[in-house]
């Protein structure tokens, strides 16, 4: 667990995860969960630097899903250059243009 998180948190991940894993999720997938769900919570409650999430978005939802923060993460991973000054659309064709 990070260091930043309170034993609030601890507690909570655990929790989270262990009722992820009575479910029947696997290990690795339960503790993603859990980290995410702790994470959500301290943007919201203002504990962190970052109010938005810095992730690309659920890599099984189609593009147009997705948030432009999400989409403009997902093509700085790509290296594509202009999109911080691109539209969600222009994003969305650029980013399946680099992966075709």
């Amino acid at each position: 667990m990070p260091k930043s998180w309170s034993d609030k948190d601890e507690r909570q991940y655990e929790h989270i995860k262990q009722s992820l894993r009575e479910d029947g999720k696997s290990e690795e997938r339960a503790e993603e969960i859990a980290a995410r769900t702790v994470n959500k919570t301290r943007r919201e409650e203002g504990r962190t630097d970052n109010v938005t999430t810095q992730g690309t978005g659920n890599p099984n939802s189609p593009l147009e899903e997705r948030t432009v923060p999400e989409l403009r993460n997902r093509a700085a991973e790509l290296d594509i250059e202009g999109r911080s000054s691109m539209h969600k659309e222009e994003l969305v064709a650029a980013i399946r243009e680099r992966n075709a």
